[in-house]
């Protein structure tokens, strides 16, 4: 299987990309579109039907391909995949329910392939700022194909605006739903790690009441009060309802423990007279969580390094990789997010495609299936 990767901050840019890609006899019959909610993603969906490629995609906040990072572009993995190798499956939600919807996905996956792998890219916010349920959605699949299927991807974004966010393939789209790459294992091998690098603060501690994302007591203490006073911070009088998710949660999300690696939790708004945090997804009552501090510059080596390590464990080169990185990740790391998404594309020496997300899906290094926030999730792709 050959690889490639393509950019433009246009329609035109991209058709010029995609023609000098295919000058030396390439043929993609696949491509995986990550792009701005500004630009024409019909037209560039246009441009691809009409080629005969097949495609799925998600909006963004932020692309990036081998040595290139921007926000309001887009960016292309083009791979000439043998078409029985793989499937797409959308789904359009609408006022289902996620889990009616997560069922049918993976059952319609088990039928086309004895042992399917899932490229996942699912709605991050909706158009009536409604987020997508992403720890349901795998919850949900994770019930339909075992707890050891390869699942990755990410939520959609938009350019970090909160106005809606979609998911595409052929003539469909949606700003409440999933759609997905159905690979088969027994032809296609994916190898890949989420990992967070935030280090935990402190002892663990017990949500004592939350309700619908909202966090009302930790250690039957008020949330909100003690996240606070616990970082040394103080919310000012008028605060914008994301200052709190810009200024101070992506840089001290919660650890949320499990039979794996802690998953992270991101207080992004706040509620002054219940004293509550509002997080990106739920954390139940009785839920054991940490404090976390920001992270140092050692973080991109530690994702690196545990790259590393699986590549000399599984003794295995990559011909294609993508990374789906949390949105909060570039707003807390700035510049290193470039080191980290580059450097890992130089250890797998694969052309690789990327964006900035809403909520993150992977497995953890113990090959259990996570939906992760603040999380850089990556995953490289090889014909048997």
């Amino acid at each position: 299987m050959k690889a490639k990767s393509i950019k433009g901050n246009s329609t035109d840019e991209i058709r010029e990309a995609l023609d000098l890609a295919m000058q030396d006899g390439f043929r993609p019959t696949l491509a995986i579109l990550f792009i701005s909610i500004n630009l024409d993603r019909q037209a560039i969906c246009k441009i691809l039907s009409k080629e005969g490629i097949d495609f799925i995609g998600a909006t963004s906040s932020g692309e990036f391909i081998n040595g290139y990072q921007t926000e309001g572009g887009s960016v292309l993995l083009l791979l000439d995949m043998p078409r029985d190798a793989y499937t797409i499956l959308f789904e359009d939600i609408g006022d289902r329910d996620v889990r009616e919807a997560s069922s049918h996905l993976a059952q319609s996956a088990l039928q086309k392939f004895k042992k399917p792998a899932f490229i996942l890219c699912s709605t991050g916010v909706s158009k009536q700022g409604v987020l997508f349920r992403g720890d349901v959605l795998l919850k949900s699949m994770a019930t339909e194909v075992g707890p050891h299927v390869q699942i990755f991807g990410g939520m959609a974004g938009d350019d970090g605006t909160f106005t809606g966010s979609y998911i595409f393939t052929g003539d469909k789209e949606t700003d409440i739903g999933v759609t997905a790459l159905i690979l088969d294992e027994d032809k296609i091998s994916l190898n890949g790690m989420a990992i967070s690098g935030w280090k935990p603060l402190g002892l663990a501690r017990t949500v004592t009441k939350s309700e619908n994302g909202w966090l009302y007591t930790i250690d039957n203490q008020p949330a909100l009060e003690m996240y606070l006073r616990y970082l040394g911070k103080e919310a000012a009088p008028g605060e914008d309802k994301y200052k709190m998710f810009e200024d101070i949660g992506v840089h001290y999300p919660f650890q949320v423990e499990n039979a794996g690696d802690p998953v992270m939790r991101t207080p992004f708004l706040i509620n002054r007279e219940e004293d509550a945090l509002k997080l990106d997804f739920d954390v139940p009552v009785g839920t054991k969580l940490r404090f976390s501090t920001p992270p140092d510059f050692d973080i991109v080596e530690n994702v690196l390094e545990k790259a590393n390590e699986l590549k000399d464990k599984i003794q295995s080169e990559a011909e294609a990789m993508l990374i789906f990185s949390c949105a909060g990740r570039l707003s807390a790391l700035g510049p290193l997010t470039t080191l980290e998404n580059d450097g890992l594309s130089d250890i797998w020496k694969a052309p690789m495609a990327g964006f900035f997300t809403y909520g993150e899906y992977g497995t953890d290094k113990d090959v259990k299936q996570e939906f992760h926030s603040t999380t850089c999730c990556w995953v490289v792709l090889k014909e048997k």
